[in-house]
């Protein structure tokens, strides 16, 4: 069972039934689920998993208005659910789980009390933090503000702020996989080499997620999250060989063509969504088509690699 399964269940046999008993006028009030920091958040945790920030909870999240009428009592009734003594700090100063205002919640994700509410806050946010802020599972939120800010964080990104971090990862993948590659391997540079295959690998990584309208995790989850997308998961396998296969030179060759053939599945796809106009082999053309094609004049000004992460 998985620890999204426990937590679920803690709540559902013992949580449910003595918020209702001690706070039964305000339980429609409060938001309750697990998200934020964590492998366990994603569904992705193991027996690996459980070295570190692993003790049995979930969050409650609530308003500023609300924790100042029944705050106290519900962090009350989490600690008669989860002991204070059974709780693992994690080296970010919490254990990510239990009371949280919704504004408190979300700040450390997203610098302000909410999903983003400009430009230029989506685009300088790095995509780990969004997914952290929306992960996981909610499993009762009667009143709907929490839902409403994660469902902004989900699905809310403005279409030219994807288009520009598109526009600076697709260029990325041209400069490091497409260029960089083969030229510090004809230098016999074989170190700057690799550290350019990983460039390119965490730039197509980016691209996958943004053409799937979604937030790419953490580094060490992102290819186990890719897997699990419609559009191009199946590239994972190809992005894991850039950074593992042999680099001998039957390697190198084989490197060099999975380049071309990942940007050539990219481009099919940015053709597929009407994100660019032509039909080019090298991205670097389609990233600069596409960052010409901003509407926002604040967002369309800024370099071209402006926001990548």
């Amino acid at each position: 069972m998985s620890f999204l399964e426990r937590a679920r269940a803690l709540y559902d046999e013992k949580g449910a039934a003595l918020i209702r008993e001690r706070l039964g006028e305000y339980e429609g009030r409060i938001a309750v689920g697990l998200a934020g920091r964590g492998s366990q958040c994603y569904g992705y945790d193991d027996e690996i998993s459980s070295d570190h920030d692993y003790a049995l909870g979930f969050c409650l999240w609530i308003s500023d208005a609300d924790d100042e009428i029944f705050g106290l009592e519900l962090r009350r009734i989490y600690r008669a659910l989860v002991p204070a003594e059974s709780i693992q700090h994690s080296a970010m100063g919490n254990s990510g789980m239990g009371v949280f205002t919704i504004g408190d919640f979300f700040l450390p994700y997203t610098g302000t009390r909410g999903a983003p509410t400009d430009v230029l806050q989506w685009l300088y946010l790095p995509s780990h933090a969004l997914a952290e802020a929306s992960n996981g599972q909610v499993w009762r939120d009667d009143w709907g503000e929490f839902s409403a800010e994660r469902k902004i964080i989900l699905d809310g990104m403005p279409e030219d702020v994807r288009i520009k971090k598109l526009a600076a990862a697709v260029l990325i993948m041209a400069q490091a996989g497409q260029y960089n590659y083969s030229r510090c391997l004809k230098r016999g540079e074989e170190g700057a080499a690799m550290q350019a295959m990983h460039e390119f690998v965490k730039a197509a990584s980016s691209v996958i997620f943004l053409l799937n309208r979604r937030h790419m995790p953490y580094y060490k989850w992102s290819f186990r999250a890719m897997a699990e997308l419609p559009l191009l998961g199946s590239m994972k396998e190809a992005l894991e060989f850039l950074l593992t296969g042999e680099n001998d030179g039957a390697g190198q060759r084989l490197k060099a063509q999975l380049v071309e053939d990942v940007c050539a599945a990219v481009v099919k796809e940015l053709q597929a969504q009407r994100l660019t106009c032509g039909s080019w082999d090298y991205l670097e053309k389609h990233a600069i088509d596409m960052h010409g094609h901003i509407r926002n004049q604040s967002l369309a000004s800024l370099h071209i690699l402006e926001g990548w992460q």
